[in-house]
């Protein structure tokens, strides 16, 4: 009987780990998909936005924004995209990533592109949030100080940044996050979610300006 007993806890523990296995690489295969969806998304959305600034260009009234003094009284441009409303694109060339962001956010908005959390380039306050994804912000942990941030309104106005610092704030961390003289504001969660990366910013000078 215990020898029975021993068998039929065996193949319980085995089916149970046959399930875990599998658990995983369906969690792993869904995350794929979605990291290929939402990357599928992006370039969409990408290059709805270039061809607006491409349009903007021609008519010779974009700029180069770095070193321009803000200008809290500018309202950004929207573009909007099947139903979505952006207000630039963000670009991370160290790790790769150029996303298309939206004007607001919510969990929903997340995970179809980058979104502006709060504040604009023109007043010197930008924040963007993201979700972990591969292709939006999951590799900000792997930025340095004085990696490039580039981020282009939708009229092709562009801000170039340099990391100042890396910090992790918790998921409560509301005031924290905002606070700061910071000219852009990068985060997204950790695998687990209990905590945000965070990259600080400042504006790059304009040499030209």
């Amino acid at each position: 009987m215990n020898l029975m007993i021993k068998r039929h806890c065996g193949m319980v523990l085995m089916n149970i780990g046959i399930l875990a296995v599998a658990a995983g690489i369906g969690l792993s295969g869904y995350n794929l998909w979605d990291n290929y969806r939402v990357g599928i998304q992006a370039y969409t959305v990408l290059d709805a936005i270039v061809r607006q600034q491409e349009e903007v260009e021609e008519t010779g009234t974009n700029e180069t924004a770095s070193g321009l003094p803000p200008d809290p009284g500018r309202e950004l441009p929207i573009l909007e995209v099947d139903g979505y409303r952006y207000i630039g694109t963000v670009s991370i060339p160290v790790i790769d990533v150029e996303q298309p962001v939206q004007e607001d956010w919510s969990l929903a908005l997340l995970k179809a592109s980058p979104c502006r959390y709060m504040g604009s380039p023109y007043q010197g306050d930008l924040i963007i949030c993201a979700h972990n994804y591969a292709t939006h912000f999951g590799r900000l942990k792997n930025l340095s100080p004085g990696d490039e941030v580039i981020f282009t309104d939708a009229e092709g106005n562009e801000f170039r940044y340099t990391v100042v610092e890396l910090e992790s704030l918790a998921g409560t961390a509301v005031e924290e996050m905002k606070s700061g003289e910071w000219d852009l504001t990068l985060f997204t969660c950790t695998m687990g979610g209990q905590a945000r990366v965070t990259v600080r910013c400042d504006l790059l000078e304009n040499d030209g300006a």
